[in-house]
């Protein structure tokens, strides 16, 4: 029986950050409990940390939220960062003077971040550790060495030497 868990989501649209540079924030958070990617997202240097951050406690909210309206039991300690992702929004054409009356052309990106979270399953029903019965399970020997453990050197092989040249 798979229990299948809810899913609470926040988004962050037209944003003005590559999407690769939100990545790189979004890739510390993934997987991580809620509070521990709360932290990483608060104490991260980066520019677009403070809106990931913002962004996470909205899908918190939003977790709260729907939990209360469906009349569900939410236990946000057991939330943890599902999904983390930063696709890639409209471009803004720019231009750029150039040398010689001309004019280079740039693009500026903006990117659309979604954060999701997601209740981490009880392994209450779950079997962690498997102990395997007494008689299948064998002691191993260990192989006899005489005296001391002698490592063996690999055979070096020598240059051939330089002829001396003759000089007049």
């Amino acid at each position: 029986m798979a229990v299948e868990t809810k899913e609470y989501r926040a988004e962050a649209r037209f944003q003005r950050v590559s999407p690769q540079k939100a990545r790189l924030v979004l890739d510390l958070i993934k997987g991580r409990g809620v509070q521990e990617a709360l932290e990483t997202a608060a104490f991260t240097k980066k520019r677009i940390a403070p809106v990931i951050h913002k962004l996470l406690v909205s899908a918190v909210d939003n977790a709260k939220y729907v939990a209360g309206e469906q009349g569900t039991d939410l236990d946000v300690d057991s939330l943890y960062v599902k999904q983390a992702l930063a696709n890639e929004g409209p471009r803004m054409k720019r231009i750029r003077p150039a040398p010689m009356g001309r004019a280079y052309r740039y693009q500026r990106r903006l990117a659309h971040i979604i954060v999701s979270v997601a209740e981490r399953a009880t392994s209450s029903h779950l079997v962690t550790k498997v102990e395997e019965p007494a008689e299948t399970a064998k002691p191993v020997k260990k192989a006899k060495t005489a005296g001391k453990a002698v490592a063996k050197k690999p055979k070096t092989v020598a240059a051939p030497k330089k002829k001396a040249s003759k000089k007049a």
